[in-house]
């Protein structure tokens, strides 16, 4: 829809496009396309514009200013990344679930680094015991998602393998009070790992093994939605997923 608050402050103040496009230095097509509602100025030249014109941005582009606020604080829920999963030391790790006091949650198809370290199941236990809700998801191993994501990553069959291995080292925590295990049947776009506010969540890319795959550390802040939407995406999972029993 054009922008007839902008049309409306450009006539008064006697500007035409070309006019307004030799002042802002920016091409006229530009200003016809801002005028015609097409796109929003980037930041700088709508601080310009509505210095011009004398009017406030708020005023001239009501919703740039909402995603602008959304993106940064998208920016600010990010608190760090790592190249590779594999780059994140075993202090973080175990420091990521230290701090959760109400939720942790992991979001896997096997998870195999976890499962293997003895003091982070002794954490997990530990923070069940203090009333923490722990939940871990693993991916179905005979489920033809699991097949799919082992091809892609070259490595066949042995991603269903380390599913099971998985399972026989949670073994000791599947019956413990405050943990709950539950096998899902998703394609997984991200593994996530939860504590609270705090998340890690590890992207997963074609051809490539998750632990060679970028990983984003993310704080939730109120008013945020970067973060949300990775807690969301692990409730959906969780809430079409099947419980785990003791094998």
């Amino acid at each position: 829809m054009p922008n007839e608050r902008l049309r409306a402050a450009m006539v008064e103040h006697g500007l035409t496009h070309h006019a307004l496009a030799d002042e802002l230095g920016v091409n006229v097509k530009s200003v016809e396309r801002w005028v015609a509602g097409d796109i929003v100025p980037f930041p700088r030249n709508r601080h310009r514009l509505a210095t011009r014109l004398a009017r406030d941005e708020s005023y001239l582009w009501p919703d740039a200013l909402t995603r602008d606020r959304a993106a940064a604080l998208a920016e600010s829920e990010l608190v760090r990344v790592y190249p590779h999963r594999a780059d994140v030391p075993a202090d973080e790790w175990r420091q990521l679930f230290e701090s959760g006091d109400a939720e942790i949650g992991i979001l896997v198809y096997a998870g195999l680094f976890l499962a293997e370290d003895s003091g982070l199941q002794r954490i997990l236990r530990k923070k069940a015991k203090s009333g923490a809700r722990v939940r871990i998801l693993l991916g179905d191993p005979d489920d033809a998602n699991v097949a799919e994501r082992g091809e892609e990553e070259g490595i066949g069959d042995a991603l269903a393998a380390k599913i099971r291995n998985v399972q026989v080292l949670y073994r000791g925590l599947v019956a413990a009070p405050g943990i709950e295990f539950r096998l899902h049947r998703t394609v997984l776009y991200n593994s996530i790992y939860r504590a609270d506010d705090r998340l890690f969540v590890n992207t997963h890319i074609y051809g490539l093994p998750a632990a060679q795959a970028p990983l984003w550390h993310l704080r939730k802040i109120p008013g945020g939605e970067l973060a949300g939407h990775y807690l969301e995406s692990f409730e959906r999972v969780w809430d079409n997923s099947t419980p785990m029993t003791e094998s």
